[in-house]
């Protein structure tokens, strides 16, 4: 059954998110998609995350779904223009990917690329109302296409810092639905209080919530989101976990798998982040039960 029908029949979905290398080694990438095969719902390529220049997320969702598993890719207006961007969604729905999640590009500061010029032509909200189009069989010009292209599209909640700012993203989130984002991404999830906070006032959103959860690698990683991030939420409680284990990576799997079980109750899907460390996805899974 595919991530849509799964969202649409309110049945808790499982997505783990694999970057595509930087060259044209698929060894690497393929092996991990392999490790999970039958364990989850489905896969979210990113496209070139952070300003990194990497082979494109069409590649990557091609590769997954060529290994049995649905994918799903991110797709922001930051370095493509208008005509661009309706190129690859057109190419996505021929390779077999239907699954887009619309983001807001992250900016240049530090990618890798610094003197790439950004283009943003179309914003989050000109993005997901030109997939609308293409679904009614026209391009943005207003020319007709020949066969109509199928997306199940969702869209970002951003970062926020307090119950103001949560009250504007929220807003923000709206106008995405409206403009016809089918289910939302939120932040990292690290504060389960918190988010069983946020839960009562998206309630009001009526679309599938998917919770990230982002595997902590150590207690620099922690104390650095909890410096740099101040919406993020991570507890002294937590960081002192960390310092106190004999195993400190070990400990970060527990954590994340811990957090995934007890978002099964409270958000209809997660997203587990990595960042570079996909082999540890099988136990990650294991530590959740799944």
């Amino acid at each position: 059954m595919s991530i849509q029908k799964r969202l649409q029949n309110g049945e808790f979905i499982v997505l783990a998110e694999m970057n595509t290398p930087k060259g044209v080694d698929i060894s690497q990438f393929i092996t991990n998609v392999r490790r999970i095969r039958g364990r989850i719902d489905g896969i979210v390529v990113p496209d070139m995350d952070n300003g990194i220049m990497r082979m494109s997320a069409l590649a990557g969702g091609s590769l997954v779904q060529q290994q049995g598993i649905e994918s799903m890719i991110t797709i922001y207006g930051r370095d493509r223009n208008r005509m661009a961007l309706q190129g690859d969604l057109l190419a996505a729905h021929v390779l077999g990917i239907q699954g887009l999640i619309v983001v807001r590009g992250e900016d240049m500061t530090n990618s890798d690329h610094r003197n790439a010029l950004p283009v943003d032509d179309l914003d989050e909200l000109g993005l997901l109302a030109a997939i609308q189009t293409l679904q009614k069989g026209a391009d943005l010009a207003g020319f007709a296409l020949e066969g109509k292209p199928e997306f199940h599209a969702g869209c970002h909640l951003a970062p926020y810092v307090d119950e103001a700012g949560l009250d504007l993203e929220l807003e923000s989130v709206r106008k995405k639905i409206a403009a016809g984002a089918g289910f939302v991404v939120t932040p990292p999830v690290f504060d389960i209080g918190q988010f069983e906070r946020f839960m009562k006032k998206a309630a009001t959103l009526r679309v599938p919530i998917i919770a990230p959860v982002f595997l902590i690698k150590s207690v620099a990683v922690a104390r650095y989101f909890a410096t740099n991030e101040p919406g993020a939420s991570i507890s002294e409680d937590l960081i002192r976990r960390f310092r106190k284990s004999s195993d400190r990576e070990l400990e970060g799997l527990k954590i994340a798998g811990e957090t995934i079980a007890r978002l099964q109750k409270m958000a209809q899907g997660v997203l587990i982040q990595t960042m570079g460390w996909e082999h540890h996805l099988p136990a990650i899974l294991d530590a959740a039960g799944f």
